[in-house]
Protein backbone atom coordinates (compact mmCIF):
# COMPACT_ATOMS: atom_id res chain seq x y z
CA UNK A 1 0.00 0.00 0.00
CA UNK A 2 1.26 3.38 -0.71
CA UNK A 3 4.45 4.78 -2.19
CA UNK A 4 7.42 2.81 -3.02
CA UNK A 5 9.93 3.96 -1.05
CA UNK A 6 12.72 3.99 -3.54
CA UNK A 7 10.35 6.63 -5.87
CA UNK A 8 11.48 10.20 -5.79
CA UNK A 9 8.60 12.51 -5.30
CA UNK A 10 9.05 16.62 -6.23
CA UNK A 11 7.91 18.66 -4.32
CA UNK A 12 6.09 21.54 -6.40
CA UNK A 13 9.20 23.70 -5.99
CA UNK A 14 11.37 23.24 -8.33
CA UNK A 15 14.35 25.46 -7.09
CA UNK A 16 13.46 22.58 -3.67
CA UNK A 17 13.52 19.64 -5.80
CA UNK A 18 16.98 20.95 -7.04
CA UNK A 19 18.38 21.28 -3.82
CA UNK A 20 17.08 17.38 -2.90
CA UNK A 21 18.36 16.07 -6.20
CA UNK A 22 14.94 15.34 -7.61
CA UNK A 23 12.67 15.69 -4.55
CA UNK A 24 11.81 13.46 -1.48
CA UNK A 25 12.06 9.91 -1.23
CA UNK A 26 8.61 8.63 -0.93
CA UNK A 27 7.14 6.91 1.75
CA UNK A 28 8.82 9.08 4.70
CA UNK A 29 7.82 11.68 7.61
CA UNK A 30 9.78 14.69 6.97
CA UNK A 31 10.02 17.67 9.13
CA UNK A 32 9.35 20.96 7.76
CA UNK A 33 10.43 23.88 10.52
CA UNK A 34 10.89 27.51 10.69
CA UNK A 35 10.08 30.65 12.20
CA UNK A 36 6.29 32.24 12.10
CA UNK A 37 6.44 33.60 8.38
CA UNK A 38 9.26 32.21 7.09
CA UNK A 39 7.03 30.10 4.03
CA UNK A 40 6.28 26.84 5.76
CA UNK A 41 2.11 26.80 4.83
CA UNK A 42 3.28 28.01 1.29
CA UNK A 43 5.68 25.04 0.95
CA UNK A 44 3.50 22.65 2.22
CA UNK A 45 0.22 23.85 -0.30
CA UNK A 46 2.85 23.69 -2.83
CA UNK A 47 3.26 19.85 -2.07
CA UNK A 48 0.22 18.98 -2.01
CA UNK A 49 -1.06 20.72 -4.88
CA UNK A 50 1.78 18.88 -6.64
CA UNK A 51 0.46 15.44 -5.48
CA UNK A 52 -3.06 16.53 -6.87
CA UNK A 53 -1.31 17.38 -10.15
CA UNK A 54 -0.13 13.98 -10.27
CA UNK A 55 -3.33 12.16 -9.70
CA UNK A 56 -2.40 11.60 -5.71
CA UNK A 57 -5.13 11.87 -2.43
CA UNK A 58 -3.96 14.66 -0.58
CA UNK A 59 -4.40 15.56 3.06
CA UNK A 60 -4.24 18.80 4.78
CA UNK A 61 -4.43 18.33 8.80
CA UNK A 62 -4.50 21.30 10.54
CA UNK A 63 -4.44 22.02 14.36
CA UNK A 64 -3.29 25.84 14.42
CA UNK A 65 -5.01 27.57 10.93
CA UNK A 66 -8.34 27.36 11.09
CA UNK A 67 -9.94 25.79 7.00
CA UNK A 68 -10.46 29.76 6.37
CA UNK A 69 -7.18 30.99 6.62
CA UNK A 70 -5.61 28.24 4.79
CA UNK A 71 -7.78 29.03 1.86
CA UNK A 72 -7.22 32.67 2.04
CA UNK A 73 -3.17 31.90 1.89
CA UNK A 74 -4.20 29.57 -1.21
CA UNK A 75 -6.14 32.55 -2.69
CA UNK A 76 -3.30 34.98 -2.16
CA UNK A 77 -1.29 33.15 -4.74
CA UNK A 78 -4.30 32.70 -6.90
CA UNK A 79 -4.58 29.08 -5.96
CA UNK A 80 -8.03 26.73 -5.48
CA UNK A 81 -8.16 24.07 -3.23
CA UNK A 82 -9.65 21.68 -5.37
CA UNK A 83 -8.38 18.01 -4.16
CA UNK A 84 -7.14 19.15 -1.27
CA UNK A 85 -9.05 17.41 1.61
CA UNK A 86 -8.35 19.79 4.32
CA UNK A 87 -9.24 18.11 8.13
CA UNK A 88 -9.97 21.33 10.39
CA UNK A 89 -9.25 20.99 13.98
CA UNK A 90 -7.98 23.93 15.06
CA UNK A 91 -11.66 25.02 16.08
CA UNK A 92 -12.28 22.07 18.00
CA UNK A 93 -9.31 22.22 19.84
CA UNK A 94 -9.55 25.89 21.15
CA UNK A 95 -12.90 25.14 22.62
CA UNK A 96 -12.65 23.82 26.03
CA UNK A 97 -15.85 23.18 28.19
CA UNK A 98 -15.80 23.03 32.06
CA UNK A 99 -16.71 19.37 31.99
CA UNK A 100 -13.20 18.73 29.97
CA UNK A 101 -11.26 20.72 32.85
CA UNK A 102 -12.49 17.89 35.79
CA UNK A 103 -11.30 14.40 35.20
CA UNK A 104 -9.53 11.91 36.91
CA UNK A 105 -7.26 12.15 34.13
CA UNK A 106 -5.23 15.06 33.20
CA UNK A 107 -6.73 17.37 30.23
CA UNK A 108 -4.25 17.05 28.26
CA UNK A 109 -4.03 13.28 28.09
CA UNK A 110 -7.54 13.26 27.06
CA UNK A 111 -7.04 16.02 24.08
CA UNK A 112 -3.61 13.72 23.16
CA UNK A 113 -5.61 10.94 22.96
CA UNK A 114 -8.54 12.94 21.32
CA UNK A 115 -6.92 14.66 18.72
CA UNK A 116 -4.85 11.49 17.84
CA UNK A 117 -7.49 9.59 17.13
CA UNK A 118 -9.02 11.92 14.73
CA UNK A 119 -5.95 12.52 12.73
CA UNK A 120 -5.66 8.31 12.32
CA UNK A 121 -9.35 8.00 11.78
CA UNK A 122 -9.05 10.80 8.76
CA UNK A 123 -6.09 8.79 7.02
CA UNK A 124 -7.55 5.03 7.75
CA UNK A 125 -10.68 7.30 5.61
CA UNK A 126 -8.99 8.99 2.59
CA UNK A 127 -6.25 6.86 2.86
CA UNK A 128 -3.88 9.85 1.29
CA UNK A 129 -0.83 9.35 -0.41
CA UNK A 130 0.26 12.92 0.52
CA UNK A 131 -0.19 14.25 3.70
CA UNK A 132 0.32 17.71 6.28
CA UNK A 133 -0.03 17.89 9.53
CA UNK A 134 -0.22 21.65 10.59
CA UNK A 135 1.71 22.04 13.49
CA UNK A 136 3.72 19.92 15.52
CA UNK A 137 3.65 23.08 18.36
CA UNK A 138 0.10 22.06 19.45
CA UNK A 139 0.98 18.28 19.81
CA UNK A 140 3.80 19.44 21.79
CA UNK A 141 1.67 21.83 24.09
CA UNK A 142 -1.13 18.91 24.53
CA UNK A 143 1.99 16.23 25.44
CA UNK A 144 3.25 18.65 27.95
CA UNK A 145 5.60 16.00 28.84
CA UNK A 146 8.75 15.19 26.62
CA UNK A 147 8.73 11.85 26.83
CA UNK A 148 5.13 11.57 25.97
CA UNK A 149 5.93 14.06 22.82
CA UNK A 150 8.71 12.19 21.82
CA UNK A 151 6.10 8.85 21.79
CA UNK A 152 3.45 10.25 19.86
CA UNK A 153 5.22 11.79 16.91
CA UNK A 154 7.31 8.50 16.79
CA UNK A 155 3.70 6.71 16.86
CA UNK A 156 2.49 8.83 13.89
CA UNK A 157 5.98 7.86 12.17
CA UNK A 158 5.31 3.73 12.67
CA UNK A 159 1.58 4.47 12.03
CA UNK A 160 2.44 6.78 8.38
CA UNK A 161 5.24 4.30 7.38
CA UNK A 162 3.17 0.95 7.51
CA UNK A 163 0.78 2.99 5.18
CA UNK A 164 3.35 4.79 2.45
CA UNK A 165 2.30 8.05 2.96
CA UNK A 166 4.45 10.90 2.90
CA UNK A 167 3.98 13.28 5.72
CA UNK A 168 5.43 16.72 6.31
CA UNK A 169 5.13 17.73 9.88
CA UNK A 170 5.34 21.29 10.22
CA UNK A 171 6.79 22.88 13.38
CA UNK A 172 6.73 26.70 14.28
CA UNK A 173 9.52 26.61 16.56
CA UNK A 174 8.02 28.53 19.20
CA UNK A 175 8.73 26.47 21.90
CA UNK A 176 10.12 27.83 24.81
CA UNK A 177 12.94 25.26 25.94
CA UNK A 178 13.67 24.55 22.44
CA UNK A 179 12.39 21.21 21.94
CA UNK A 180 14.20 18.81 19.23
CA UNK A 181 12.53 15.73 19.77
CA UNK A 182 11.53 15.10 16.11
CA UNK A 183 14.48 15.84 14.32
CA UNK A 184 16.47 12.34 15.31
CA UNK A 185 12.58 10.67 14.62
CA UNK A 186 12.17 11.91 10.74
CA UNK A 187 13.86 10.77 7.92
CA UNK A 188 14.67 14.22 6.95
CA UNK A 189 14.73 18.15 7.63
CA UNK A 190 14.00 21.43 6.06
CA UNK A 191 14.60 24.73 7.49
CA UNK A 192 13.25 27.50 6.78
CA UNK A 193 14.81 30.88 8.30
CA UNK A 194 13.90 34.42 7.51
CA UNK A 195 16.94 36.89 8.40
CA UNK A 196 16.12 40.27 9.26
CA UNK A 197 18.89 43.18 7.41
CA UNK A 198 19.59 46.84 8.77
CA UNK A 199 17.88 48.24 5.34
CA UNK A 200 15.51 46.84 3.06
CA UNK A 201 13.27 43.96 2.47
CA UNK A 202 14.10 40.55 4.62
CA UNK A 203 16.45 38.02 3.55
CA UNK A 204 14.17 34.07 3.51
CA UNK A 205 16.47 31.15 3.21
CA UNK A 206 16.29 28.02 2.84
CA UNK A 207 18.28 24.45 4.42
CA UNK A 208 18.05 20.60 4.25
CA UNK A 209 19.59 19.80 7.90
CA UNK A 210 19.27 16.24 7.38
CA UNK A 211 18.21 13.94 4.46
CA UNK A 212 18.96 9.95 4.95
CA UNK A 213 20.20 7.82 1.75
CA UNK A 214 19.84 10.83 -0.33
CA UNK A 215 22.92 13.12 -1.87
CA UNK A 216 21.48 16.56 -1.51
CA UNK A 217 23.37 20.11 -2.41
CA UNK A 218 24.34 21.36 1.09
CA UNK A 219 24.08 24.97 3.05
CA UNK A 220 21.99 27.76 2.81
CA UNK A 221 19.84 28.42 -0.34
CA UNK A 222 17.75 31.97 -0.80
CA UNK A 223 14.43 31.90 -1.17
CA UNK A 224 11.78 34.74 -2.18
CA UNK A 225 7.39 34.09 -1.45
CA UNK A 226 5.53 35.39 -4.73
CA UNK A 227 2.30 35.37 -5.61
CA UNK A 228 2.23 31.80 -6.95
CA UNK A 229 4.35 30.33 -4.19
CA UNK A 230 7.71 29.74 -3.27
CA UNK A 231 10.30 30.20 -5.32
CA UNK A 232 14.12 28.37 -4.54
CA UNK A 233 17.51 29.70 -6.33
CA UNK A 234 19.76 26.92 -5.15
CA UNK A 235 23.08 27.54 -4.08
CA UNK A 236 25.46 28.14 -7.39
CA UNK A 237 28.01 25.52 -8.04
CA UNK A 238 30.23 26.35 -10.88
CA UNK A 239 32.18 23.01 -11.32
CA UNK A 240 28.35 21.82 -12.31
CA UNK A 241 27.96 23.91 -15.54
CA UNK A 242 31.14 24.09 -17.39
CA UNK A 243 30.63 24.15 -21.03
CA UNK A 244 33.32 23.76 -24.13
CA UNK A 245 33.83 27.12 -26.10
CA UNK A 246 36.12 28.92 -28.52
CA UNK A 247 38.96 30.51 -25.99
CA UNK A 248 39.42 33.94 -28.06
CA UNK A 249 40.12 37.59 -27.59
CA UNK A 250 37.17 39.99 -27.81
CA UNK A 251 37.87 43.60 -29.66
CA UNK A 252 36.53 46.65 -27.38
CA UNK A 253 35.92 48.33 -30.51
CA UNK A 254 38.72 50.93 -29.73
CA UNK A 255 42.48 50.10 -31.26
CA UNK A 256 44.81 52.35 -28.42
CA UNK A 257 42.26 50.25 -25.50
CA UNK A 258 42.66 46.28 -27.70
CA UNK A 259 46.36 47.52 -27.54
CA UNK A 260 46.64 48.08 -23.67
CA UNK A 261 45.18 44.64 -23.47
CA UNK A 262 47.53 43.00 -25.35
CA UNK A 263 44.44 42.19 -28.29
CA UNK A 264 41.41 42.54 -26.21
CA UNK A 265 39.30 40.85 -23.32
CA UNK A 266 39.68 36.98 -23.54
CA UNK A 267 36.08 34.63 -23.71
CA UNK A 268 36.01 33.26 -20.48
CA UNK A 269 37.89 36.01 -18.31
CA UNK A 270 36.07 38.37 -15.66
CA UNK A 271 37.50 41.87 -16.07
CA UNK A 272 37.40 44.45 -12.65
CA UNK A 273 37.10 48.60 -14.27
CA UNK A 274 37.97 50.42 -10.84
CA UNK A 275 39.08 53.89 -10.25
CA UNK A 276 37.17 56.93 -7.99
CA UNK A 277 33.87 58.40 -9.09
CA UNK A 278 33.45 60.00 -12.45
CA UNK A 279 37.19 58.88 -14.20
CA UNK A 280 34.14 56.71 -16.69
CA UNK A 281 34.19 53.35 -16.06
CA UNK A 282 30.62 52.79 -16.83
CA UNK A 283 31.35 53.93 -20.38
CA UNK A 284 34.31 51.99 -20.74
CA UNK A 285 32.19 49.08 -19.97
CA UNK A 286 29.47 50.16 -22.01
CA UNK A 287 31.93 50.18 -24.61
CA UNK A 288 32.82 46.49 -24.38
CA UNK A 289 29.12 45.57 -24.45
CA UNK A 290 28.29 47.74 -27.36
CA UNK A 291 30.90 46.37 -29.74
CA UNK A 292 29.49 42.78 -28.47
CA UNK A 293 25.89 43.99 -29.69
CA UNK A 294 27.55 45.34 -32.94
CA UNK A 295 29.09 42.19 -33.29
CA UNK A 296 25.79 39.92 -33.36
CA UNK A 297 25.85 39.25 -29.86
CA UNK A 298 23.29 39.33 -26.61
CA UNK A 299 24.41 40.99 -23.69
CA UNK A 300 22.86 41.53 -20.35
CA UNK A 301 23.37 44.51 -18.34
CA UNK A 302 22.89 44.87 -14.44
CA UNK A 303 22.96 48.13 -13.19
CA UNK A 304 22.56 48.82 -9.20
CA UNK A 305 22.82 52.85 -9.64
CA UNK A 306 21.76 54.00 -13.12
CA UNK A 307 18.69 53.85 -14.87
CA UNK A 308 18.09 52.55 -18.36
CA UNK A 309 16.71 55.92 -19.48
CA UNK A 310 19.94 57.39 -18.19
CA UNK A 311 22.32 54.75 -19.03
CA UNK A 312 20.74 54.75 -22.70
CA UNK A 313 21.33 58.62 -22.76
CA UNK A 314 24.29 58.55 -21.39
CA UNK A 315 25.61 55.84 -23.78
CA UNK A 316 24.49 57.81 -26.74
CA UNK A 317 26.05 60.92 -26.32
CA UNK A 318 29.40 58.68 -26.43
CA UNK A 319 28.35 56.78 -29.94
CA UNK A 320 27.79 53.66 -28.10
CA UNK A 321 24.45 53.35 -28.33
CA UNK A 322 22.21 50.63 -26.72
CA UNK A 323 18.87 51.78 -26.99
CA UNK A 324 17.49 49.67 -30.41
CA UNK A 325 19.65 46.62 -29.05
CA UNK A 326 17.30 46.59 -25.97
CA UNK A 327 14.42 47.30 -27.88
CA UNK A 328 15.13 44.05 -30.43
CA UNK A 329 16.07 42.12 -27.38
CA UNK A 330 19.66 41.66 -28.04
CA UNK A 331 20.29 43.79 -24.83
CA UNK A 332 19.02 43.27 -21.88
CA UNK A 333 19.06 45.92 -19.08
CA UNK A 334 18.19 45.19 -15.38
CA UNK A 335 17.80 48.07 -13.27
CA UNK A 336 18.36 46.14 -9.72
CA UNK A 337 17.44 47.42 -6.20
CA UNK A 338 20.07 45.89 -4.03
CA UNK A 339 17.54 46.61 -0.98
CA UNK A 340 15.43 44.15 -2.47
CA UNK A 341 17.77 41.84 -3.56
CA UNK A 342 19.48 38.29 -2.64
CA UNK A 343 22.61 37.05 -3.29
CA UNK A 344 20.75 33.69 -4.45
CA UNK A 345 18.10 35.67 -6.88
CA UNK A 346 20.89 38.10 -8.57
CA UNK A 347 22.77 34.59 -9.26
CA UNK A 348 19.50 33.35 -10.85
CA UNK A 349 19.19 36.23 -12.95
CA UNK A 350 22.54 36.30 -14.26
CA UNK A 351 22.46 32.70 -15.08
CA UNK A 352 19.07 33.01 -16.59
CA UNK A 353 20.34 35.63 -18.93
CA UNK A 354 23.19 32.85 -19.87
CA UNK A 355 21.65 29.57 -20.45
CA UNK A 356 17.97 31.16 -21.55
CA UNK A 357 18.67 34.14 -22.99
CA UNK A 358 21.91 33.10 -24.19
CA UNK A 359 24.08 36.48 -23.03
CA UNK A 360 28.10 36.11 -24.43
CA UNK A 361 28.53 39.46 -22.20
CA UNK A 362 27.59 40.01 -18.74
CA UNK A 363 28.30 43.55 -17.15
CA UNK A 364 27.77 44.24 -13.52
CA UNK A 365 27.69 47.90 -13.07
CA UNK A 366 28.50 47.90 -10.33
CA UNK A 367 30.22 45.49 -7.32
CA UNK A 368 29.50 48.27 -4.76
CA UNK A 369 25.93 47.71 -5.86
CA UNK A 370 26.14 44.08 -5.60
CA UNK A 371 27.96 44.32 -1.95
CA UNK A 372 24.64 46.53 -1.19
CA UNK A 373 23.08 43.38 -1.26
CA UNK A 374 24.49 41.17 0.40
CA UNK A 375 22.85 40.57 4.22
CA UNK A 376 26.42 39.73 5.63
CA UNK A 377 29.65 41.06 4.32
CA UNK A 378 32.13 38.72 4.54
CA UNK A 379 30.33 36.32 2.30
CA UNK A 380 30.33 38.59 -0.75
CA UNK A 381 33.90 37.22 -2.25
CA UNK A 382 32.58 33.51 -1.92
CA UNK A 383 29.98 33.77 -3.48
CA UNK A 384 31.06 36.37 -5.96
CA UNK A 385 34.14 33.57 -6.56
CA UNK A 386 31.27 30.96 -7.19
CA UNK A 387 29.41 33.31 -9.92
CA UNK A 388 32.79 34.57 -11.85
CA UNK A 389 34.29 30.81 -11.95
CA UNK A 390 30.14 30.05 -13.34
CA UNK A 391 30.64 32.66 -16.06
CA UNK A 392 34.20 31.70 -17.01
CA UNK A 393 32.77 28.11 -17.40
CA UNK A 394 30.34 29.25 -19.80
CA UNK A 395 32.94 31.57 -21.96
CA UNK A 396 31.33 34.64 -20.85
CA UNK A 397 32.91 37.98 -21.11
CA UNK A 398 31.91 39.37 -17.86
CA UNK A 399 32.80 43.04 -16.74
CA UNK A 400 32.19 44.48 -13.71
CA UNK A 401 32.51 48.06 -11.90
CA UNK A 402 34.35 49.32 -8.89
CA UNK A 403 33.85 52.49 -7.19
CA UNK A 404 36.63 53.94 -4.81
CA UNK A 405 36.18 55.16 -2.09
CA UNK A 406 37.52 58.95 -2.33
CA UNK A 407 38.78 60.87 -5.60
CA UNK A 408 42.37 61.21 -5.24
CA UNK A 409 45.74 60.27 -3.49
CA UNK A 410 46.31 57.53 -1.23
CA UNK A 411 42.80 57.51 1.15
CA UNK A 412 41.40 56.29 -2.25
CA UNK A 413 40.28 52.13 -1.07
CA UNK A 414 38.14 50.05 -2.76
CA UNK A 415 34.84 48.93 -0.18
CA UNK A 416 35.90 45.37 -0.86
CA UNK A 417 39.55 43.38 -2.22
CA UNK A 418 37.98 41.47 -5.25
CA UNK A 419 40.72 42.23 -7.12
CA UNK A 420 42.28 38.99 -7.55
CA UNK A 421 38.93 37.02 -8.12
CA UNK A 422 39.48 39.12 -11.81
CA UNK A 423 41.26 37.52 -14.56
CA UNK A 424 42.21 41.28 -16.03
CA UNK A 425 42.46 44.89 -14.09
CA UNK A 426 41.63 48.14 -16.06
CA UNK A 427 42.64 50.71 -13.42
CA UNK A 428 41.21 54.57 -14.22
CA UNK A 429 42.51 57.71 -12.69
CA UNK A 430 42.02 61.08 -12.57
CA UNK A 431 45.95 63.59 -13.36
CA UNK A 432 46.51 67.01 -13.06
CA UNK A 433 48.19 68.71 -16.35
CA UNK A 434 48.26 72.14 -17.01
CA UNK A 435 45.20 73.81 -14.87
CA UNK A 436 42.92 70.55 -15.64
CA UNK A 437 41.67 67.34 -14.48
CA UNK A 438 42.04 64.78 -17.18
CA UNK A 439 41.44 60.83 -17.04
CA UNK A 440 44.20 58.49 -16.80
CA UNK A 441 43.90 54.49 -18.40
CA UNK A 442 45.97 51.41 -17.68
CA UNK A 443 46.00 48.17 -16.94
CA UNK A 444 47.60 46.28 -14.21
CA UNK A 445 46.33 43.12 -14.84
CA UNK A 446 45.67 40.18 -17.15
CA UNK A 447 46.24 36.11 -16.29
CA UNK A 448 45.20 35.11 -19.81
CA UNK A 449 47.98 36.61 -21.52
CA UNK A 450 50.86 40.08 -21.83
CA UNK A 451 49.22 43.04 -22.05
CA UNK A 452 50.59 46.36 -22.27
CA UNK A 453 52.21 48.30 -19.10
CA UNK A 454 52.36 51.91 -20.40
CA UNK A 455 49.97 54.68 -18.80
CA UNK A 456 47.42 56.02 -21.57
CA UNK A 457 45.05 59.38 -21.45
CA UNK A 458 41.31 58.55 -21.66
CA UNK A 459 38.84 61.09 -23.21
CA UNK A 460 35.49 61.48 -23.52
CA UNK A 461 34.03 63.50 -26.59
CA UNK A 462 30.85 63.64 -28.47
CA UNK A 463 30.41 60.86 -30.27
CA UNK A 464 33.23 58.65 -29.13
CA UNK A 465 35.58 57.56 -26.25
CA UNK A 466 38.70 58.32 -27.11
CA UNK A 467 42.26 56.22 -25.69
CA UNK A 468 45.02 58.33 -26.29
CA UNK A 469 49.23 57.47 -27.21
CA UNK A 470 51.24 55.97 -24.42
CA UNK A 471 51.80 58.98 -21.66
CA UNK A 472 55.34 58.40 -21.01
CA UNK A 473 55.99 60.96 -18.51
CA UNK A 474 54.18 60.59 -15.46
CA UNK A 475 55.09 60.28 -12.06
CA UNK A 476 52.76 59.11 -8.65
CA UNK A 477 51.12 56.64 -10.02
CA UNK A 478 50.52 54.11 -7.77
CA UNK A 479 49.92 56.99 -4.71
CA UNK A 480 46.64 57.72 -6.68
CA UNK A 481 47.45 61.01 -7.54
CA UNK A 482 49.19 60.56 -11.48
CA UNK A 483 51.07 63.97 -12.49
CA UNK A 484 52.02 63.97 -15.99
CA UNK A 485 55.07 66.00 -16.01
CA UNK A 486 56.18 66.56 -20.14
CA UNK A 487 55.36 69.07 -22.20
CA UNK A 488 51.68 70.59 -22.93
CA UNK A 489 52.32 70.27 -26.54
CA UNK A 490 52.84 66.47 -26.30
CA UNK A 491 50.03 66.02 -24.61
CA UNK A 492 47.68 67.97 -26.82
CA UNK A 493 48.78 66.81 -29.54
CA UNK A 494 46.26 64.20 -30.32
CA UNK A 495 43.53 66.84 -29.82
CA UNK A 496 44.83 70.11 -31.75
CA UNK A 497 45.29 67.61 -34.70
CA UNK A 498 41.64 66.10 -34.52
CA UNK A 499 40.55 70.16 -33.91
CA UNK A 500 42.43 71.06 -37.46
CA UNK A 501 40.83 68.07 -39.31
CA UNK A 502 37.66 69.08 -38.36
CA UNK A 503 38.18 72.83 -39.18
CA UNK A 504 38.91 71.92 -42.44
CA UNK A 505 35.76 69.59 -42.94
CA UNK A 506 33.88 72.49 -42.28
CA UNK A 507 35.79 74.92 -44.75
CA UNK A 508 35.35 72.28 -47.30
CA UNK A 509 31.77 71.82 -46.71
CA UNK A 510 31.36 76.24 -46.94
Amino acid sequence: MGENRDQVITTGVQGLDVVLNGGLPAGHVYLLEGNPGSGKTTIALQFLREGVKLGERVLYVTLSETRWEIEKIARSHGWDMAGIMVHDLAESLGTVTEDDQYTVFRPSEVELGETSKKIVAQIEKHNPTRVVIDSLSEIRLLARDPLRYRRQVLGFKHFFIGRGSTVLLIDDMTAADGDDQPQSIVHGIIQLDRVGVDYGAERRRIRIAKLRGQAFRGGHHDLIINRGGIEVFPRLVASHHEVKFKDEPTSSGIKELDMLLGGGLDRGTSTLITGPAGTGKSAIATQFAHTALERGEKVAIFAFEENQRIACRRAAALGTEITTHIESGRCSFRHTDPAELSPGEFAALVRRSVEQEGATTIVIDSLNGYLNAMPEERFLTAQLHELLAYLNHRGVVTIMVLVQRGMMGPSMSPPVDVSYLSDSIILLRHFEAFGAVRKAISVVKKRSGSHEDTIRELRFEPGRVRVGETLERFRGVLTGVPMYVGTEGSLLRDERAGTARAGAAREGGV
